[in-house]
């Protein structure tokens, strides 16, 4: 014990020293003898203080705490600790320093123990969260015992309690921030929902409102208190909003009462007083407290709910008597000059709506306001921000409103009666049904549905409802109501005395009832007009119209009144200057007196002031007036929406125009004029099939109706002959015009209409390749034009179309006979000076003396240049006929060029360029062009014709005219072609073909471009890209392109002379046999196109049109040769005499084939014609010789003409082996013998000649020569492998082997060598059908014969060359009979298919 005391006394000196670590080492050993050891624990902590070791020193003073809790120096060791520490372990300082203050205060230490709280408090404020800080302040709260012990040295609660606030209002709202922050990122969030979340868990939880009424309860100061309870108010609004509707009901009841006491007391909070005046439900303004109103204003002069009741209780509808100050009393003056005016007023609430958009009161006393100044739309807008507002205070108070919210549907559907009506009408009755399925004596309502159905025209329901009005409510109002709906259910008599007895209670002077004064006297005035509609009476001034007056001097701003008069003055008093102007007035003043603005509209419509009809009719449509609702009545208007359409189609507004034409059609589906008017719109914007559609109504229409309604309706078949000849459908458009002519024969509009359309069906005609029906078009184009010259011989377009229709001739010249110069003669003659005429005749030498002069010839070529004369005279009366008009002057030029360049194509031909022709057409045709150009100068197709006519005469101004016509418009294909033409001429390659490329690239489908194009590529010897180019221009070219036709024939031609293949190809030789037999329709057939068409008809097999084609050419080469004698039309004659002489051949007629080969090697014998085309000519002429003599039994002639041509031939082993066949037919031993010497010669020159070959084999198989037909079996072997062997070579190589294999079986026997040869066959040509038809008659299996007929399908035309024959074969082979038939079909000459028929 006394070594503890020493050591102890030690740790004691130790510290006195300073010397820790002997004061803990001295500490550690009293311990160790005696733990319990008091000041052994509390030096052991101090000396561990003061070395910085704090856990362990926190251990030594709580253990000393343990042996001695009373003993407050381990107490006091420990809060020195946590001093040091700041806010680390402050959580333990709170324990600590509450027990020590407790010790002191049991020890009645005061001053000790606010020491303590003192430093714990301000380390937490200065050091501590918010939260521990609060736990700080929370010992200093009453009902503590330390508050209880140290009352008056530690803070005044109300100011702990304000601290205390103000940290939970700043924790709050940090949770709040911090939870919206992280739960408004999850899937499906909602901002406004979370939000409401997070603050409904945080205030609900909340100790603030507690806090709040504390610090009300101890605070003295009354600006403190007024302070805190705003806060505490707003807290619990707050927290109101943010319960769900359940939880409601208590905390609504707080609300209240803490809003009410602020109320009370007079507390300028606004909240309060919001809430006391907005959640008061009444369903009259009337009951609410004047005062608190009028306090309301006092307190808030600034807010806009206070400017909205300043304003309402100053005006003329305020419920509430006005205030008379003490001023007024005094008659102060300039008080009573400081009240608003009415529009201060206005101003002043309107303002006070913009500042309060969440006051369910102001918007309602605005809303009223507005009905009262009548301005409906605003007073609906008022109302729908209401009732949007009252619904949110619903959500947010759980206070239904239920009759707020009425008095806001009263007030909407009251606007909704006026505003626009019937527009809104169905919303409206809804309204004032669910108000009266509530509170069913409700006057309001009940003239509210009362009005709508009197807008609907259903009188006597609308009477029952303003009945039960003036029952519940008899105001003067409402029984005028009543009296007008009986009025106009008919009831005159009774209406105009019930609203007579209305018209003492109603004072012009009272703002309030001088309209409905005016509206009285104007509804009395309409009884009287209607209860007497004699003449007479409605003339009398005494009468209805003496009530209009009267009704515009108690509200001259009325505007029914004005209508009335309006109408009054333009039935009867005839004064339409004084009409107008009422009319005017009354819609100035009402957009909904559409009375007033139809007859305004139609005013305006008469003298043309469209403009103004179009803002007449704007305004009406925007009135909302013109749509009955859903299941009403009465009958839409829809004349506005015409009237609309009609400017808008003036003013070529065709979008807008279609658009208001179906608003008209949608109220008034049978309004005839608005689908002639929707046709027309549709027409002029280019939707022709909707057109269509809309006339074709019409029309039906025009049949339900009649006449008599409709008047004249000759313009809607007009206009849909119009659609139909723009749809190209000229016979339906030309029938239109016909029976419109019928009923107004001297339409002209119509009959140059019609006119112009069958030029354009006649031209179209030509496109399509229908000759005769554009002839047929253009004869009736002539009687349309002579019937319309009768009575306007002045029409620019009659004497353009005239001069068409004589074109057309010279487009299809093989109609050129049936010209009718007659009638053109007098047409062009009649009532017209004929030295006018002489227009240009310097440079074409072309007047009326010219004209007559050319129809004296019978030739093809000057009928040609009749037609060529007129078309250039009716172009000059054309001209002539439009000298006061520039731009179709122009025109009239541009056709008269047109003219003239067509004359000199038809007589000099398309291109005259490399010999000599007269150019006075091509001339006047440029100076046509050049008066064109000077009257339009910005006319891209101008320059370009311009640059046509000068390529052969100034090149320089050709080139010029065609790149000015490319700077106006770029995209013209047919400018970048004749550019690109003119640099072909010119030799310029390159740019020809970028030209030409432009132009495809411009237009792909544009024929001329790749005519162009194929032009130069046969210019650069690419013949095969030419012959591509002409062919795709042919495709999509139409009948009327001559150039484009003749060079596809003549491409096709060369490309069969130099491809013996091509001639398969029947496509090929049908389109150009096509293309030039169009040309010979269009154009006096030349003797090269007539020539090439013959050999195209040679490739397909028509022989009779070949015959009478070629004689045709032989005699003109013929009279051609006996004018010239030149050596070139004598070659020409010798090779269509060889011709003929092939095609007699193939008609059979074989002496005349024998006679004109004859012929032809006589014409060609000459050697001064020795060529290449001479010796085809005589070899040809040879061969058709000898196979003529052959038929005609003559051998000795046709060994002589084969010889010929062996001779033209050098040897040639096709030759060989026709003079073999022919000499073997002659059957003399000597001529078989020769046969069979020249065949081994040629065999031995062309070894593997097939024709030789098998002539060989056939040769040996008849003279049963073994031997011969062992060595030729081999080589016919080897020829079946031969890939290069046309289908008919296969058959008879096919063939003869079968033969062989019959006749000479070798070891096999008959049947077997047959089928082993058949199914050789089959293997080496599996997709041929020889050797399964073969097969197939060699078995009794069908699955050959099967085969046989799908192979002999798929090798037939057009995906092979299979004959007709060969197929017929096939089906044969099946043994069917329906093949049977259709092999008979195919081929009735073959004997196989009657043969399998006959055994079926």
């Amino acid at each position: 014990m006394s070594a503890s005391k020493a050591a102890l006394k030690a740790a004691k000196g130790a510290l006195d020293a300073h010397d820790y670590e002997r004061a803990i080492e001295n500490a550690t050993k009293v311990l160790k003898e005696d733990p319990q050891s008091y000041h052994a624990n509390v030096f052991l902590g101090l000396a561990l203080e003061k070395q910085s070791r704090n856990d362990e020193s926190e251990k030594a003073y709580t253990a000393a705490t343990a042996v001695k809790p009373n003993d407050p120096l381990a107490w006091q060791g420990l809060i020195s600790l946590y001093e040091q520490q700041g806010a680390r372990l402050l959580h333990r300082y709170h324990d600590v320093a509450v027990r020590l203050a407790q010790l002191f205060m049991h020890v009645d230490d005061k001053t000790r123990c606010q020491t303590v709280v003192d430093k714990y408090t301000d380390l937490a404020r200065n050091c501590g969260s918010r939260s521990q800080y609060k736990q700080s302040l929370e010992m200093l709260l009453p009902g503590n015992d330390l508050y209880d012990y140290l009352e008056g040295r530690i803070p005044h609660p109300s100011h702990t309690y304000a601290r205390l606030s103000e940290i939970v209002e700043q924790d709050e709202k940090e949770r709040i921030n911090h939870e919206i922050g992280q739960r408004r990122t999850r899937l499906g969030a909602r901002i406004d929902q979370v939000t409401v979340e997070v603050k409904r868990e945080v205030l609900q939880n909340s100790d603030l409102e507690a806090l709040y009424q504390h610090a009300i309860d101890w605070t003295d100061d009354q600006e403190t208190r007024r302070l805190y309870e705003e806060k505490l108010l707003q807290h619990a609004y707050d927290t109101l909003v943010a319960l769900p509707v359940a939880q409601k009901a208590s905390k609504r009841e707080e609300v209240v009462g803490l809003a009410r006491g602020l109320v009370i007391l007079k507390h300028p909070f606004s909240l309060a007083w919001k809430i006391s005046l907005e959640w008061h439900d009444v369903e009259g303004i009337e009951e609410l407290d004047v005062g608190l109103l009028r306090e309301y204003i006092e307190f808030f002069p600034e807010d806009g709910l206070g400017k909205i009741l300043k304003g309402y209780l100053e005006s003329e509808i305020s419920v509430f008597p006005k205030q008379v100050s003490i001023a007024e009393d005094n008659e102060n003056e300039e008080a009573k000059a400081s009240s608003l005016t009415a529009e201060d007023r206005l101003i002043l609430m309107t303002d006070g709506v913009e500042d309060s958009p969440s006051s369910m009161l102001g918007h309602r006393i605005m809303g009223e306001y507005y009905l009262h100044l009548d301005e409906y739309e605003s007073a609906a807008e008022t109302a729908r921000k209401g009732r949007r507002q009252a619904a949110l205070e619903t959500s947010m108070s759980g206070l239904p409103f239920q009759n707020i919210i009425d008095a806001i549907d009263l007030i909407l559907g009251t606007a909704l009666v006026q505003h626009q009506a019937p527009r809104h009408h169905p919303e409206a009755k809804s309204l004032f049904e669910g108000i009266l399925a509530r509170k069913p004596g409700n006057s309001s309502a009940l003239v509210g549905i009362g009005l709508i159905f009197e807008e609907q025209e259903e009188y006597e329901r609308a009477m029952g409802f303003l009945d039960r009005a003036v029952r519940h409510t008899p105001s003067v109002r409402i029984r005028c109501e009543a009296a007008w709906c009986k009025a106009l259910n008919g009831d005159y008599a009774t209406g105009c005395s019930e609203l007579e007895e209305c018209l003492p209670s109603l004072s012009a002077s009272d703002p309030r009832t001088k309209t409905l004064k005016a509206q009285t006297l104007y509804r009395i005035g309409m009884c009287m007009w209607n209860m007497d509609d004699s003449k007479a009476s409605r003339r009398d001034r005494n009468k209805a119209y003496a009530r209009f007056i009267s009704s515009l001097q108690a509200d001259r701003n009325f505007a029914p009144s004005y209508k009335s008069l309006g109408i009054y003055y333009t039935d009867y008093a005839k004064d339409k200057g004084r009409a107008r102007k009422c009319f005017q007035k009354a819609f100035e003043l009402s957009s909904c007196e559409v009375v007033a603005a139809e007859r305004l509209a139609q005013s305006f419509a008469k003298t043309s002031e469209w403009d103004l009809v179009e803002i007449v009719a704007q305004r009406v449509v925007e009135s909302g007036k013109l749509r009955p609702p859903p299941g009403s009545k009465k009958k839409g208007i829809s004349w506005p929406f015409a009237a609309l359409g009609v400017v808008q189609l003036t003013n070529q507004d065709y979008p807008n125009s279609i658009v208001s034409f179906q608003s008209a059609l949608r109220i008034s589906p049978k309004d005839y004029y608005s689908w002639v008017g929707l046709g027309e719109s549709y027409h002029n914007s280019g939707r022709y099939i909707a057109a269509t559609k809309a006339f074709e109504q019409a029309q039906r229409l025009e049949q339900e109706l009649g006449a008599e309604v409709l008047g004249d309706t000759w313009f809607s078949k007009y206009m849909l002959a119009n659609v139909k000849r723009e749809l190209g459908e000229y016979d339906a458009a030309i029938g239109g015009y016909e029976e419109v002519l019928a009923l107004r024969r001297k339409e002209y509009g119509v009959s140059i209409a019609s006119l112009q359309t069958l030029i354009e069906s006649a031209w179209h005609n030509l496109e399509l390749g229908f000759f005769g029906r554009a002839i047929e078009s253009v004869q009736n184009a002539l009687n349309v034009a002579k019937d319309l010259s009768q009575w306007r011989k002045d029409a620019f377009n009659l004497w353009k179309s005239v001069g068409d229709l004589c074109s057309v001739y010279t487009y299809i010249q093989s109609y050129i006979d049936e010209f009718p110069f007659q009638d053109i003669h007098s047409l062009l003659k009649d009532d017209f000076e004929l030295e006018s005429y002489n227009l240009l005749a310097e440079f074409d030498d072309m007047g009326w003396a010219a004209f007559e002069a050319s129809a004296t010839g019978d030739s093809a070529a000057s009928v040609l240049e009749c037609c060529s004369f007129a078309a250039i005279l009716a172009q000059k009366r054309a001209v002539s006929c439009c000298a006061h008009d520039p731009h179709a002057g122009a025109v009239a030029w541009y056709n008269l060029g047109w003219a003239e360049h067509r004359a000199h194509v038809c007589r000099y031909g398309e291109v005259s360029l490399g010999r000599p022709a007269p150019l006075r057409y091509l001339k006047a045709s440029v100076q046509c062009f050049k008066r064109a150009i000077e009257l339009e100068a910005g006319n891209s197709d101008f320059w370009n014709a311009l640059g046509i006519v000068t390529t052969q005469l100034n090149p320089r101004v050709a080139q010029h005219s065609f790149v000015r016509s490319l700077y106006i418009n770029d995209k013209n294909a047919g400018t970048w072609t004749n550019l690109g033409i003119f640099y072909l001429f010119e030799g310029d390659v390159q740019l020809a073909n970028d030209a030409f490329t432009r132009a495809q690239s411009v237009d792909p489908d544009h024929p001329q471009a790749w005519l162009g194009q194929g032009l130069l590529a046969t210019q650069l010897g690419e013949t095969d890209e030419a012959r591509n180019l002409f062919t795709h221009a042919f495709e999509i070219s139409n009948a009327s392109a001559t150039q484009i036709q003749r060079s596809y024939a003549f491409s096709m031609l060369d490309h069969l002379l130099s491809s013996p293949g091509a001639s398969k190809d029947n496509a090929s030789l049908l389109q150009s046999l096509l293309a030039l037999r169009q040309l010979s329709k269009l154009r006096v057939p030349d003797l090269l196109s007539s020539h090439t068409r013959s050999l195209f008809q040679e490739r397909i097999g028509d022989q009779a049109n070949v015959s009478q084609g070629l004689m045709s050419v032989c005699s003109a080469l013929e009279a051609e040769y006996e004018t010239s004698e030149s050596s070139e039309t004598l070659a020409r004659f010798a090779q269509a005499k060889a011709d003929l002489s092939r095609s007699l051949l193939a008609e059979g007629n074989f002496d005349s084939a024998a006679d004109n080969a004859e012929t032809a090697l006589d014409l060609s014998a000459d050697d001064d014609q020795a060529g290449t085309a001479r010796d085809k000519t005589r070899l040809s002429a040879y061969l058709s010789a000898g196979l003529a003599r052959y038929y005609q039994g003559s051998m000795d002639r046709s060994i002589e003409m084969f010889k010929g041509a062996l001779g033209e031939t050098q040897g040639d082993p096709d030759i060989i082996c026709l003079l073999s066949q022919v000499l073997w037919a002659k059957e003399g031993d000597a001529e078989r013998s020769i046969a069979r010497d020249q065949l081994l010669q040629c065999i031995e020159k062309h070894p593997g000649h097939v024709g030789t070959t098998l002539l060989l084999g056939a040769i040996a198989v008849l003279d049963d020569d073994r031997d011969t037909i062992d060595a030729v079996f081999d080589d016919l072997q080897q020829l079946r492998s031969h890939d290069d062997l046309s289908p008919q070579q296969h058959q008879q190589l096919g063939q003869l082997l079968n033969a062989i294999a019959i006749l000479f079986p070798g070891d096999k026997d008959q049947s077997s060598a047959r089928m082993s040869d058949a199914a050789t066959t089959v293997m080496l040509r599996p997709s041929q059908p020889y050797g399964w038809t073969q097969m197939a008659g060699l078995t009794d299996d069908t699955h050959p014969a099967e085969i046989a007929v799908l192979t002999a399908v798929r090798k037939a035309p057009s995906r092979g060359e299979l004959s007709a024959g060969d197929l017929s074969e096939a089906l044969a082979g099946t043994r069917k009979g329906y093949d049977a038939q259709r092999s008979i079909m195919l081929a009735p000459w073959m004997s196989s298919g009657w043969k399998t028929l006959s055994k079926v």
